[in-house]
C-alpha cells in the first residue's frame, strides 16, 4: 500500500467551490494553466480515449459568448431573467474552460463510461484549480446545453455537447460550508 497523502485528504475533506460571481483577476496565466489541465487530462478513461477535450476561453472570447447567449436567449423568446443569467456567465468571467464531451465510437467501452470520464475531468479541473491557490467552480446553463448555441459559439462538432464551464480566478470572499450529505442517509454498506 503506497504511504498515505494526509495533505491530499484534508484538501478533500475541506475542498469548496468558489461561486463564479465571486471571482475577479488576475487569472492564471498560460504557464500557471497548464499543470491544472494537466490535472484535469488524469482522469479515469477507459480504452484510454480522451473522450473530452478542453477550450479556454479568455476575457475577449466571454464577452464574444455573453452577446451570442443575448442573442440565442433573444432567438429562443426566452424569460429576460433566464438570458440574463446565461449572459452573466460569460460577461462577468475572466477565464473559463470548456469541458467538451467528445464522442468516440468504440464497442469497447460504453458511452456511460466515456461520459462519467468528462464530468471527471470537470472536477479534476475544479479541484487543480483550487489546489493551485485559485477560486473555482463548475457551471452549466441553458446555453450551453443549446445545440445551436453550443455549435455556432463554441464549435463543436457532431455529437459532441458541453460537459462543464469550469470558472478559475481570484476569490474575493471565501463562502462558508454548506450542509453535506448524512453519510448514513447515502451509504450501504454490504457485507455478505
Amino acid at each position: 500500500m503506497p504511504d498515505p497523502n494526509h495533505a491530499a485528504m484534508e484538501f478533500l475533506l475541506t475542498r469548496r467551490s468558489r461561486p463564479p460571481r465571486t471571482l475577479t483577476t488576475p487569472v492564471p496565466t498560460r504557464a500557471e494553466l497548464l499543470p491544472i489541465l494537466t490535472a484535469g487530462a488524469r482522469v479515469p478513461d477507459h480504452g484510454k480515449l480522451e473522450p473530452w477535450r478542453f477550450i479556454v476561453l479568455e476575457r475577449p472570447a466571454l464577452q464574444r459568448l455573453a452577446q451570442a447567449a443575448r442573442e440565442r436567449g433573444a432567438e429562443l423568446a426566452m424569460d429576460p431573467e433566464r438570458i440574463a443569467k446565461g449572459v452573466a456567465q460569460f460577461a462577468d468571467a475572466h477565464l473559463a474552460i470548456v469541458v467538451i464531451k467528445v464522442p468516440r465510437d468504440t464497442a469497447k467501452v460504453p458511452e456511460i463510461e466515456q461520459t462519467l470520464s468528462a464530468g471527471a475531468a470537470c472536477l479534476s479541473l475544479v479541484n487543480a484549480a483550487l489546489a493551485s491557490g485559485w477560486g473555482a467552480a463548475w457551471l452549466t446553463g441553458w446555453h450551453v446545453h443549446d445545440p445551436e448555441f453550443a455549435t455556432r459559439a463554441l464549435g463543436l462538432a457532431p455529437g459532441e455537447w458541453v460537459a462543464g464551464v469550469i470558472h478559475v480566478g481570484t476569490e474575493t470572499s471565501a463562502p462558508p460550508d454548506r450542509p453535506r450529505p448524512d453519510l448514513d442517509g447515502v451509504t450501504t454498506w454490504v457485507t455478505a
